[in-house]
């Protein structure tokens, strides 16, 4: 008995001090900052970049969406999961406990060829006991499977980051497009007022003679023009205002009558949002780069695992209770029980199984590091891509607004020179045409310069901050 007791304590302390830590991933070559500032007035980035806009409907949808939307309360869930699947495994690395009670009545058979006493034919029995059990982790199996486990977690946390990330930069993007077409039947019912004066104008013309049919048909199919691109438009706007409702979460009845606030009419182009000189090493905190390291520190985790598995597993088990034939005699001296054993299982022929396990992690190790440095890579390529979007999408919005009102300015004077007989009517509806058009073109290149800016966002990955990403 006290050889067994000096053997669990000196594994105990074995066990201790056999410890185990993951591997770091390797560093990747980085540019030292990313080059100068996107154009304009440079601001800092923060984690509600969102407020760049200066929108109030914008920040209440995007509250909506962060409280409602499934996708993110899915990617919540797991998170949940993954953290009570920690909790699971490190409760291995303690002793488990439990207690049973029995009780029991039996008769043994009267005409046995091992003839008993009558007297012992029907017994009683009752019985009550602690069951422990502890596996010693001198290898580091469960330690490594603990690590794997909040490697798992930390992982799952960053997909919903990414999924939140994602989630904001749609919902902005899905907001424009609506204010964009908003606008786009705005400049359209506008110019249909337009030339269905134009077209009573021409009648009255027509009928005193000062103008001909073939004038008059084409005011008339002009208008027709306008009237037909109406309901397109209006189609685009009630799927963009759906799609919208949809991905804030509302029910379905609200879906079906989708109401979407607008707020303001604005002018604003959102400033540049990349301060100069800004670490490159910042891009790494992106939830799907964190994500994808936390799987190589899991795949790494697991190879221990497998490993540890090659040698001997060693556990303590024993229980301590008390047993009798009759219930008042349970809880009585002459009753206790007790036991405690020392096991140790060691593998011995396997087939190469437990190896080529092994193999398989390591294999896995190296798929998850490749897809670590290939979305490094991504990461690089989507930011890079996003300032240049941010900075040309505010060129062409620039041009596109010199363009309009030139071509504003031009049609004046060709309504000038038609009302003086100096142009012909074709002459001004051409004017016309192209004054729409980059009315059109404009309204765009709002657009798209405030998509830019949630998606240079979103490449960072949901806006700057000094502050370190946490181990």
């Amino acid at each position: 008995m006290r050889n067994l007791l000096f053997l669990s304590v000196f594994l105990f302390s074995l066990a201790g001090c056999a410890s185990w830590r993951p591997q770091p991933v390797p560093t990747l070559e980085l540019p030292d900052t990313w080059g100068q500032a996107a154009s304009g007035q440079s601001a800092k980035l923060t984690a509600e970049w969102w407020g760049l806009y200066n929108d109030a409907a914008l920040d209440a949808l995007i509250k909506e969406a962060d409280e409602h939307n499934r996708d993110l309360a899915l990617a919540a869930a797991r998170v949940d999961e993954a953290r009570a699947l920690v909790n699971v495994v490190n409760a291995q690395l303690f002793p488990s406990i439990d207690l049973t009670a029995q009780a029991d009545r039996t008769q043994a058979s009267k005409v046995s060829p091992l003839p008993l006493p009558a007297s012992a034919l029907e017994r009683s029995g009752y019985r009550t006991q602690f069951n422990v059990s502890y596996e010693i982790d001198f290898w580091g199996r469960l330690r490594g499977a603990g690590a794997a486990a909040r490697a798992d977690l930390l992982a799952t946390e960053a997909a919903r980051d990414t999924v939140r990330v994602a989630l904001t930069a749609d919902v902005v993007r899905g907001y424009y497009s609506v204010r964009a077409l908003d606008d786009q039947l705005a400049a359209m019912r506008r110019a249909l007022l337009l030339r269905d004066d134009s077209l009573k104008l021409q009648r009255v013309r027509a009928e005193a003679g000062l103008a001909g049919e073939y004038q008059l048909r084409q005011l008339q199919a002009e208008a027709a023009a306008a009237r037909a691109q109406i309901p397109a438009l209006e189609r685009e706007l009630q799927a963009e205002v759906l799609a919208l409702a949809t991905l804030v979460g509302r029910n379905p009845s609200a879906i079906t009558n989708a109401a979407i606030t607008r707020g303001a009419a604005q002018e604003m182009l959102a400033p540049a949002m990349v301060p100069e000189g800004l670490p490159s090493e910042l891009l790494l905190r992106r939830p799907d780069i964190a994500q994808a390291e936390q799987r190589v520190i899991a795949a790494g985790a697991r190879i221990q695992v497998l490993r540890a598995a090659l040698y001997p597993r060693i556990a303590l088990t024993g229980y301590l209770g008390s047993e009798s034939r009759l219930l008042s005699d349970l809880l009585s001296g002459p009753s206790v029980i007790w036991q405690l054993a020392f096991a140790l299982a060691q593998p011995v022929f396997q087939a190469g199984r437990s190896q080529a396990e092994v193999t398989a992690a390591q294999a896995r190790e190296r798929q998850a590091l490749t897809q670590y440095q290939k979305t490094v890579q991504g990461a690089f390529r989507e930011v890079a891509a996003a300032l240049s979007a941010q900075t040309r999408s505010r060129e062409v919005f620039e041009a596109e607004t010199a363009r309009a009102q030139l071509l504003e300015d031009a049609l004046k004077l060709a309504r000038i020179r038609f009302d003086n007989g100096l142009t012909s009517q074709l002459e001004l509806i051409d004017a016309e045409r192209s004054l729409l058009a980059a009315r059109f073109n404009r309204i765009e290149a709002l657009r798209s310069q405030r998509v830019a800016v949630a998606d240079l966002a979103r490449a960072l990955g949901g806006g700057w901050s000094a502050a370190p990403r946490a181990p």
